[in-house]
Protein backbone atom coordinates (compact mmCIF):
# COMPACT_ATOMS: atom_id res chain seq x y z
CA UNK A 1 0.00 0.00 0.00
CA UNK A 2 2.82 2.43 0.88
CA UNK A 3 4.59 1.56 -2.36
CA UNK A 4 1.48 2.44 -4.36
CA UNK A 5 1.06 5.69 -2.47
CA UNK A 6 4.73 6.62 -2.95
CA UNK A 7 4.62 5.75 -6.65
CA UNK A 8 1.47 7.79 -7.17
CA UNK A 9 3.06 10.77 -5.40
CA UNK A 10 6.20 10.51 -7.55
CA UNK A 11 4.11 10.43 -10.72
CA UNK A 12 2.18 13.49 -9.55
CA UNK A 13 5.47 15.21 -8.75
CA UNK A 14 6.79 14.61 -12.26
CA UNK A 15 3.52 15.56 -13.94
CA UNK A 16 2.38 18.11 -11.35
CA UNK A 17 1.12 20.58 -13.92
CA UNK A 18 -1.06 18.01 -15.66
CA UNK A 19 -2.32 15.84 -12.82
CA UNK A 20 -2.67 18.14 -9.84
CA UNK A 21 -5.80 20.19 -9.30
CA UNK A 22 -4.88 23.87 -8.81
CA UNK A 23 -1.18 23.19 -9.28
CA UNK A 24 -0.47 26.92 -9.78
CA UNK A 25 -1.78 27.63 -6.30
CA UNK A 26 0.36 24.87 -4.81
CA UNK A 27 3.46 26.13 -6.65
CA UNK A 28 2.81 29.68 -5.44
CA UNK A 29 2.45 28.53 -1.84
CA UNK A 30 5.64 26.50 -2.19
CA UNK A 31 7.51 29.58 -3.40
CA UNK A 32 6.22 31.71 -0.51
CA UNK A 33 7.16 29.07 2.05
CA UNK A 34 10.56 28.63 0.42
CA UNK A 35 11.27 32.35 0.77
CA UNK A 36 10.70 32.07 4.50
CA UNK A 37 12.68 28.88 5.14
CA UNK A 38 15.59 29.67 2.82
CA UNK A 39 16.80 32.80 4.61
CA UNK A 40 19.57 30.94 6.45
CA UNK A 41 20.31 28.59 3.54
CA UNK A 42 19.49 25.47 5.54
CA UNK A 43 16.32 23.53 6.19
CA UNK A 44 16.48 22.21 9.75
CA UNK A 45 14.27 19.59 11.38
CA UNK A 46 12.14 22.23 13.12
CA UNK A 47 11.38 23.89 9.79
CA UNK A 48 10.61 20.54 8.15
CA UNK A 49 8.12 19.64 10.89
CA UNK A 50 6.54 23.07 10.73
CA UNK A 51 6.33 22.87 6.93
CA UNK A 52 4.37 19.63 7.15
CA UNK A 53 2.14 21.05 9.89
CA UNK A 54 1.49 24.18 7.82
CA UNK A 55 0.81 22.14 4.67
CA UNK A 56 -1.65 19.92 6.56
CA UNK A 57 -3.44 23.02 7.86
CA UNK A 58 -3.63 24.51 4.36
CA UNK A 59 -5.02 21.35 2.79
CA UNK A 60 -7.24 20.13 5.66
CA UNK A 61 -5.04 17.13 6.41
CA UNK A 62 -5.03 15.92 2.80
CA UNK A 63 -1.84 13.97 3.35
CA UNK A 64 -0.94 13.48 -0.30
CA UNK A 65 -1.39 17.13 -1.29
CA UNK A 66 0.40 18.27 1.87
CA UNK A 67 3.38 16.06 1.10
CA UNK A 68 3.49 17.33 -2.48
CA UNK A 69 3.60 20.91 -1.16
CA UNK A 70 6.46 20.04 1.20
CA UNK A 71 8.31 18.30 -1.64
CA UNK A 72 7.83 21.35 -3.87
CA UNK A 73 9.30 23.57 -1.14
CA UNK A 74 12.24 21.17 -0.88
CA UNK A 75 12.74 21.33 -4.66
CA UNK A 76 12.79 25.14 -4.72
CA UNK A 77 15.07 25.19 -1.68
CA UNK A 78 17.49 22.74 -3.32
CA UNK A 79 17.55 24.86 -6.49
CA UNK A 80 18.44 27.95 -4.49
CA UNK A 81 21.16 26.25 -2.48
CA UNK A 82 22.73 24.53 -5.48
CA UNK A 83 22.29 27.65 -7.66
CA UNK A 84 20.52 25.44 -10.18
CA UNK A 85 18.68 28.03 -12.25
CA UNK A 86 17.15 29.80 -9.25
CA UNK A 87 18.45 32.12 -6.59
CA UNK A 88 16.74 33.81 -3.67
CA UNK A 89 16.33 37.17 -5.41
CA UNK A 90 14.84 35.54 -8.49
CA UNK A 91 12.34 33.69 -6.31
CA UNK A 92 11.36 36.98 -4.66
CA UNK A 93 10.81 38.42 -8.14
CA UNK A 94 8.69 35.40 -9.18
CA UNK A 95 6.48 35.66 -6.09
CA UNK A 96 5.94 39.38 -6.65
CA UNK A 97 5.20 38.89 -10.35
CA UNK A 98 2.71 36.07 -9.69
CA UNK A 99 1.02 38.04 -6.90
CA UNK A 100 0.55 41.00 -9.24
CA UNK A 101 -0.74 38.79 -12.05
CA UNK A 102 -3.16 36.72 -9.95
CA UNK A 103 -4.54 38.84 -7.12
CA UNK A 104 -6.24 35.90 -5.38
CA UNK A 105 -2.77 34.48 -4.69
CA UNK A 106 -2.21 37.33 -2.23
CA UNK A 107 -4.89 35.80 0.01
CA UNK A 108 -2.82 32.61 0.17
CA UNK A 109 -0.08 34.40 2.12
CA UNK A 110 -0.75 33.45 5.75
CA UNK A 111 1.41 35.82 7.75
CA UNK A 112 0.66 34.20 11.10
CA UNK A 113 1.70 30.78 9.78
CA UNK A 114 4.90 32.27 8.35
CA UNK A 115 5.78 33.95 11.66
CA UNK A 116 5.84 30.53 13.33
CA UNK A 117 9.04 29.75 11.44
CA UNK A 118 10.84 32.39 13.53
CA UNK A 119 11.00 29.85 16.37
CA UNK A 120 13.15 27.55 14.22
CA UNK A 121 16.03 30.00 13.87
CA UNK A 122 18.83 30.39 16.39
CA UNK A 123 20.81 33.33 15.03
CA UNK A 124 19.39 36.79 15.60
CA UNK A 125 20.55 38.01 12.17
CA UNK A 126 18.64 35.14 10.49
CA UNK A 127 15.52 36.04 12.48
CA UNK A 128 15.81 39.67 11.42
CA UNK A 129 16.26 38.71 7.77
CA UNK A 130 13.34 36.30 7.94
CA UNK A 131 11.17 38.97 9.56
CA UNK A 132 12.01 41.33 6.69
CA UNK A 133 10.95 38.66 4.19
CA UNK A 134 7.68 38.14 6.10
CA UNK A 135 7.10 41.91 6.20
CA UNK A 136 7.71 42.06 2.45
CA UNK A 137 5.14 39.28 1.92
CA UNK A 138 2.67 41.08 4.20
CA UNK A 139 3.08 44.21 2.08
CA UNK A 140 2.48 42.18 -1.09
CA UNK A 141 -0.64 40.70 0.47
CA UNK A 142 -1.92 44.13 1.45
CA UNK A 143 -1.04 45.76 -1.87
CA UNK A 144 -2.51 43.13 -4.20
CA UNK A 145 -4.98 41.24 -2.06
CA UNK A 146 -7.01 44.08 -0.70
CA UNK A 147 -9.12 43.43 2.37
CA UNK A 148 -9.17 39.79 3.47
Amino acid sequence: MKFLKRTRRKIKKVFRELLLYHHNSLEYRAKVLTLVVAVNRELNSCEKKLLLKTACAIYDNDEERSEILVEAVQEYFDKIISNNGLDFEHLVFQVEKETKAVNRFAHKIDIEALKQFQACLDKEEDKIYQQRVITYLANLKEQYGGPS
